[in-house]
């Protein structure tokens, strides 16, 4: 209980964090649903396919992600990491608009491989920044509330997405999908500060 409180304390008195891990649930909570319970409905009522077409759809979406995290990977960390990692992933879900509307199955294999290419991206951002940011004693801990928080609001999309497009229609929730990240995104980098924090903790320096 006293690591699980100090876990707490350490995400409470750390803007970047709370900045970071509140940006996380409302994307999880507006993709993980989409993504993984009303996409292989959108492609087969929309025209696109059938089980088949859905599997490939997928699997350009996991090519998308490899791409995005090699490339990541292969070059130098951005100077501004934080508002670099929260745009990609906010920005990387706009293309998850054309998946509520497209009846062609090539329009969303581009629109999941461009989506899978810059989360991804962003997460090696991410497992980057807490290993030099967060100290090596409270790093487990941090780890922990990281997987904790923002995957706490999957169960809750995957229950909601049903009800959201049988009311509304596959469209608008989509559209949520991939406005509502980027949206938050840019509060999130306003409201904590994090184009100072990022300056004057640039990531070249291991802590």
């Amino acid at each position: 209980m006293s690591d699980l409180g100090a876990g707490f304390g350490y995400l409470l008195t750390t803007p970047w964090l709370v900045g970071t891990l509140t940006f996380a649930v409302t994307l999880v909570l507006v993709t993980n649903g989409p993504i993984q319970v009303l996409l292989p409905f959108a492609i087969r009522d929309q025209g696109a396919g059938g089980p088949q077409e859905f599997a490939l759809a997928l699997a350009c979406y996991g090519l998308g992600g490899v791409s995005g995290s090699l490339t990541m990977s292969a070059l130098p960390l951005p100077r501004r990491y934080l508002s670099v990692m929260l745009l990609a992933w906010g920005g990387g879900c706009l293309p998850l608009a054309v998946l509520g509307a497209a009846d062609q199955l090539w329009i969303m294999i581009a629109a999941l491989f461009l989506y899978g290419a810059l989360t991804s991206g962003a997460g090696v951002i991410w497992g980057t920044l807490l290993q030099r940011r967060v100290p090596p004693a409270m790093l487990g801990r941090v780890s922990s509330l990281d997987f904790f928080v923002s995957l706490s609001a999957a169960p809750l999309s995957m229950a909601l997405v049903g009800p959201a497009a049988a009311a509304w229609g596959n469209r608008p929730v989509f559209l949520v999908a991939a406005v509502a990240p980027l949206t938050v995104a840019v509060l999130a980098i306003a409201l904590a500060r994090l184009r100072r924090d990022e300056i004057d903790h640039p990531l070249t320096r291991a802590r």
